[in-house]
């Protein structure tokens, strides 16, 4: 139980960590994404010529900006859910569907990260349309995302577990 614990305190650290680093990165980025946008309005409606990158580069930082705070949005539970069930059912029961959930949840991420993996490998082949960049760099923001959002699913399940076991050895002491 000790383990558990200090492992899920290196975790909250560590995914505390890259929240902030996520959050204030991806300010950045949404002001800088929205600057391409107004750069390329002020080009095609006052000088009549519309430039060929800010729509894509808009979409790249819209990209990474989401990639950045999708790992401390799902940890958060800021993610769309329907949780209203869980108030008809008992705790136990509350309890064990919401660690299948998240093994469901570890399960589908980890092949939506050797996916986005793959992805990021094949991106080096192609470059951004309008701009000299590989895709890679930007593709590599499905991994950063995914592996945001795996670190933040351990966390969580510890944390299920262990309240499940702090209530059983609550209820065994009550018992006794």
């Amino acid at each position: 139980m000790a383990v558990v614990k200090s492992v899920i305190s290196v975790l909250e650290t560590v995914n505390n960590t890259l929240d902030r680093i996520g959050a204030s990165v991806a300010w950045v980025l949404v002001a800088l994404m929205v600057s391409s946008i107004l750069l390329q309005v002020v080009c095609r409606y006052v000088f009549n010529a519309a430039l060929p990158w800010p729509e894509e580069v808009a979409r790249a930082l819209m990209i990474w900006m989401m990639a950045l705070v999708a790992g401390q949005a799902y940890r958060k539970g800021m993610f769309v859910s329907i949780d209203m069930i869980f108030n008809y059912l008992s705790p136990k029961v509350a309890q064990v569907i919401r660690i299948l959930l998240l093994v469901i949840a570890f399960a589908v991420l980890i092949q939506l990260f050797s996916i986005a993996l793959e992805f990021f490998d094949r991106g080096f082949r192609t470059r951004a349309a309008s701009f000299p960049l590989k895709r890679a760099w930007i593709y590599l923001a499905m991994p950063v995302c995914f592996g945001t959002m795996l670190l933040a699913n351990l966390e969580m399940f510890l944390k299920a577990l262990t309240h499940k076991e702090e209530g059983a050895i609550a209820a065994q002491a009550g018992e006794s």
